[in-house]
């Protein structure tokens, strides 16, 4: 018997849709309270999750979705470098 290897889902803090995590890129406040972007998607931290779609993106900084997901402010550098990261 076959076991099938179940697939990790996150929400994408844009759209609001559940996708597997592989296809979303992580955005992470690590315990130094630093925003990056976790391309690896195993930093420790608290994540939130994107689609690799520029709609998402701009939903997403629009209603500040990412910084409710992680309770902080998040500086427009950090934004500057998802939007080339995504594009």
């Amino acid at each position: 018997m076959a076991t099938t290897k179940k697939i990790p889902l996150r929400k994408c803090t844009g759209c609001n849709e559940m996708k597997p995590k592989k296809d979303l890129v992580r955005v992470i406040k690590t315990p130094e309270d630093e925003i990056l972007i976790d391309l690896t998607g195993k930093k420790n931290g608290r994540g939130a999750y994107i689609c690799h779609s520029q709609e998402c993106l701009l939903k997403a900084i629009k209603t500040k979705a990412i910084e409710r997901s992680l309770s902080c402010k998040i500086d427009e550098d950090v934004y500057e470098r998802l939007k080339e990261e995504i594009l």
